[in-house]
């Protein structure tokens, strides 16, 4: 897609990039900042709605789902109404969704108000990539893209300590209603900043039998799953499972028969994406269930005030931050096929140790853990996220990037199933009450690296010179030729 000149929302001065910058990192901000404020809040919700812990899994997977079903749909979405005004009705209907999260009496009302508040928050990356890709300068692009990028560092590292806090000295309802003033302000800030463009004249054709076959399989599928791991729910599961699968293989078979399916499974046929598909998948199973997990472990098992757990967990997400600073500087060094495989070995093995956390562990000692597990998954994941594109034909990036992106949201949302399913089973083989207890979190922080730990034989399918120009690695040899 190619870039206009800067527009502004009326006639007169052009709008600084800056401003049209920190407007969508402001929408950007919402998204990140809500994928991860709830997880500590997860004990006390469940306190207030009579349930399980562990069945809390479900707040979190509903808005990861969504996430994954209606990215896809965004691009097609502004090319009919126009990038702005679907951000703008994005806002509007993420906030709506905050709202509806703040009133929820139970837990099946919170489900339905997060897959709302998911609805909104899918459009927010994706348009506001597009949006500056239409309204700034191809040299300016760099700078803007970094300015909008700032929150997608500070919502993962805001929302655990801050989530912390509001659950300590407030109430979990406030998580929810601190969305309502942001995003009316960033509504305003659209529509007084964000230059208007009009809808394409030349649209793509929208796959929308492959848009509903997808979207049933992926939710179906997910709930079914999310329901196994529920109290007396396998009679429900197994209907959700079954249609999940029909609706699976009829995408299948829909996306070998059109010209442009929602999600081009030919793509496959390329190995960097492919290996890069399955290795991320696997590593995210780790990744996804960790956020759920940690905060349950460190205030079911451990006994920590929601404030301390948020505290520890942002660890996580200052040790992604920190390893952004040194991440070409390595792959430089080691190249992606050995830096993928070391450093997924560490990756996992780090979350393994998460199981031998004890409440008597030195606070610091379980930060500097957390830093490093933070920091590993970072690497791994920006490798991931560049040498998919290795080899890829330019005219094919669009697709492969609506592709890996519902992929990678998908299997987040599929981390969080697995780590409750896996917590349900070994409190069951364990003999555990309505509560897990220390033990149970160890064994399942044992299940969920094994997952992760499969990836290291598609590392090995890697050519040994895969993503060369991407890194400039040059193997020790070569240099001194």
């Amino acid at each position: 897609m190619s870039t206009v000149s800067p527009a502004t929302p009326q006639a007169g001065k052009p709008v600084d990039y800056r401003i049209i910058s920190l407007v969508i990192a402001c929408a950007i901000f919402m998204e990140q900042f809500d994928a991860t404020v709830l997880a500590t809040a997860l004990p006390s919700m469940a306190r207030e709605f009579h349930v399980a812990a562990p069945s809390m899994s479900i707040a979190m997977t509903a808005y990861l789902l969504m996430l994954a079903v209606l990215i896809p749909a965004s691009g097609a979405m502004a090319d009919r109404f126009g990038a702005k005004r679907v951000l703008s009705t994005s806002l509007w209907v993420f906030v709506a969704g905050s709202i509806l999260c703040s009133l929820a009496g139970s837990l099946p009302t919170l489900v339905a108000a997060r897959l709302l508040q998911g609805a909104g928050g899918a459009m927010m990356a994706p348009l506001g990539r597009l949006i500056l890709l239409q309204a700034v300068e191809k040299r300016n692009f760099v700078s803007a893209m970094s300015w909008a990028l700032v929150p997608a560092f500070l919502g993962p590292l805001s929302g655990p300590p801050l989530g912390g806090l509001i659950v300590s000295h407030l109430d979990w309802r406030w998580i929810f209603y601190i969305n309502v003033p942001i995003g009316v302000f960033g509504f305003f800030m659209v529509r007084r900043f964000i230059p208007f463009t009009p809808p394409s004249a030349e649209r793509v054709p929208f796959d929308l039998r492959g848009f509903v076959l997808c979207g049933v399989a992926l939710g179906c599928l997910l709930f079914g799953l999310e329901m196994v791991s529920q109290r007396d729910g396998i009679a429900q599961a197994l209907p959700l499972l079954a249609i999940g699968t029909a609706a699976l293989f009829g995408y299948l078979w829909h996306a070998r028969h059109v010209e442009r399916p929602l999600l081009d499974l030919s793509l496959l046929r390329i190995d960097s994406f492919r290996l890069s598909v399955i290795g991320g998948a696997l590593m995210r199973v780790t990744q996804g269930a960790q956020p759920f997990l940690l905060p349950l472990m460190f205030q079911i098992g451990f006994g920590f005030s929601a404030e301390r757990s948020g505290r520890l967990i942002m660890a996580t997400a200052l040790g992604a931050i920190l390893m952004r600073l040194c991440t070409p500087w390595l792959l430089r060094r080691t190249g992606y096929r050995n830096g993928m495989l070391f450093n997924g070995l560490l990756s996992s093995v780090g979350y393994a140790v998460c199981a031998l956390f004890r409440p008597d562990w030195p606070p610091a000692l379980m930060f500097v853990l957390l830093l490093c597990c933070g920091a590993f998954m970072s690497f791994q994941f920006a490798a991931y996220n560049t040498v998919a594109y290795d080899g890829m034909p330019g005219e094919r990036v669009s697709d492969a990037s609506t592709f890996y992106t519902t992929l990678q949201q998908l299997m987040l949302s599929a981390g969080v199933c697995f780590g409750a399913m896996a917590l349900k089973l070994v409190m069951a083989v364990d003999g555990s009450g309505g509560e897990p207890r220390v033990r149970d979190f160890s064994l399942t922080f044992v299940a969920v690296t094994l997952v992760s730990l499969t990836s290291l034989r598609w590392h090995l399918r890697f050519a040994p010179d895969v993503g060369r120009e991407l890194s400039g690695h040059r193997p020790a040899g070569e240099d001194a030729a």
